[in-house]
């Protein structure tokens, strides 16, 4: 899927500077170090629409990118960084729940995990929280450049395992650095988007 624009619109801490919009929106949630400013920029096909820092757990607030008033991605705070204070960690929390729970655009969560590594304690929490709360989602396995592709398998199934993924969610590996998966993780992004607005009667 290609984009003509895509902008940045607003960015916000709660549901007051959450954008007017009818749109439907994909958040985005993962690790502060996962890469989703990166995944970002590539499903846009933008250099720098999101900024890439060198620091993770700079992103305290819920992003907004409009992409050609078809749809809204949402950059959620990261979770798992440890050099910042528990009440900031608290705060992230609340922040990134609170969307989560009330955003009624909300269609799809795209959940970042480095592919090089097995799920963390936040991974698992995460996919259970978005599991028990009946929220559609589906997991990108970035970084898959610093791997052999032979091992790709071996790879997304220990994913599988470890966040106990139910058969119908996919793990789409990507790799931002050699343009990999951008196909295949847009086409799964739409089958969520026209299942939501034709569901099974």
């Amino acid at each position: 899927m290609n984009f003509k624009w895509s902008k940045h619109v607003t960015s916000a801490v709660d549901p007051e500077g959450y954008p007017q919009s009818d749109l439907p929106e994909i958040a985005m949630v993962g690790r502060s170090n996962v890469g989703k400013s990166s995944v970002i920029n590539f499903l846009t096909g933008r250099k720098s629409l999101a900024r890439v820092g060198n620091t993770p757990g700079k992103t305290r607030l819920i992003n907004f990118f409009n992409l050609e008033d078809k749809m809204m991605l949402v950059d959620l705070p990261g979770y798992g960084y440890a050099k910042v204070s528990k009440e900031e960690r608290k705060r992230w929390g609340t922040t990134v729940e609170t969307y989560l729970n009330r955003r009624e655009q909300l269609k799809l969560v795209l959940m970042l995990v480095d592919i090089r590594h097995k799920p963390t304690s936040d991974d698992k929490l995460m996919i259970e929280w978005l599991g028990a709360m009946g929220k559609p989602h589906l997991i990108a396995a970035t970084k898959a450049d610093k791997i052999s592709r032979a091992h790709y398998k071996a790879h997304v199934d220990e994913i599988r395992k470890t966040l106990n993924l139910v058969p119908g969610i996919p793990v789409v590996p990507v790799s931002v650095t050699k343009k990999t998966g951008f196909t295949e993780l847009w086409d799964r992004i739409s089958e969520f988007l026209q299942g939501a607005e034709h569901p099974e009667s």
